[in-house]
């Protein structure tokens, strides 16, 4: 047999017909006219190769076929049912996982909350936090599955992905109290100590190096560390100084700040999926909480 000329339509009329044993009841349960609900039994006859429904005495009666086809029917229009419109399931009552990939800025500042959130709303939604290899990386793995949400700078693309703004983000220049530094920054200054740079594949340049070389200038960099938290650390001992996001730069104590002696971009940070996971409740669930908590 051939699906594609099978009209689902067919099998709910034939649903009520079966339910009923009488064409004008059905008629009027599917809102359609008897003419048509008529028509309709003739061609689930010719589909089965059964009368379906045979009159007796002032009254229609289902033949054997009919019988054993009401049963199985009704569990495949509930199927149908369940795959295009299914049951919304409580919040409290999901039990899902959802791997999030994202570096440690701004994990450090999400697992907290995000965690009291969950334990309030959805306690059976797990998180899983993946290991940061790049925002490439983390496209991918929205796009093949084997990330559910991430969050990044994702640039606009043709793909697949549903990327949300979360916030906009300015760098400052971190170093300890009474650095040599404090009492006159400016561009020498900054040049003039070995700088901290945080970078989870262990680049050793950034961009900014580039506008230093178009200037006829270099830096030093002391140290690459793969993560934020290692900064704090490395600047309380040092005489280094470091470029860091406000928002980290605020989590830090003992620390003194000042705008980056050269225009330096900021960022914006998204929250992104595939739009595959639209109407997945749990992820949503989550991807609003992440979205209020950056807003």
């Amino acid at each position: 047999m051939n699906l594609r000329s099978l009209d689902l339509n067919l099998l709910v009329v034939l649903d009520a017909l079966l339910d009923e044993a009488h064409v004008s009841r059905a008629a009027d349960r599917l809102g359609l006219s008897q003419p048509a609900t008529s028509a309709a039994l003739q061609r689930c006859r010719h589909l089965f190769r059964d009368e379906l429904l045979e009159r007796g005495r002032g009254t229609m009666f289902l033949t054997p076929k009919a019988e054993a086809l009401r049963a199985p029917l009704k569990s495949l229009l509930a199927g149908v049912t369940e795959l295009v419109d299914p049951p919304q399931v409580p919040l409290a009552e999901i039990r899902q996982t959802l791997r999030i990939t994202t570096a440690d800025y701004p994990a450090v500042f999400l697992i907290g909350p995000l965690q009291e959130e969950l334990q309030r709303s959805a306690p059976g939604i797990d998180i899983v936090i993946q290991p940061w290899h790049g925002a490439d990386t983390a496209r991918a793995a929205l796009v093949d599955g084997t990330s559910d949400l991430a969050i990044s700078v994702f640039p606009p693309a043709e793909d697949d992905l549903h990327r949300e703004e979360l916030l906009v983000e300015h760098y400052a220049v971190a170093m300890r109290h009474g650095h040599p530094a404090e009492r006159a920054f400016d561009l020498a200054a900054w040049l003039a100590y070995p700088h901290i740079l945080v970078s989870g594949r262990g680049d050793t340049r950034t961009p900014i190096d580039a506008e230093l070389v178009s200037r006829g200038l270099t830096r030093r960099v002391g140290f690459v560390v793969p993560n934020f938290q290692m900064v704090q650390t490395l600047l309380h001992g040092s005489d280094m100084i470091a470029l860091l996001p406000s928002r980290v730069l605020s989590s830090f104590e003992g620390l003194v700040s000042f705008p980056p002696p050269l225009p330096v971009p900021g960022f914006a940070l998204h929250l992104a999926w595939h739009r595959r996971r639209m109407k997945d409740v749990a992820l949503q669930h989550v991807a609003a909480i992440l979205a209020r908590m950056f807003r």
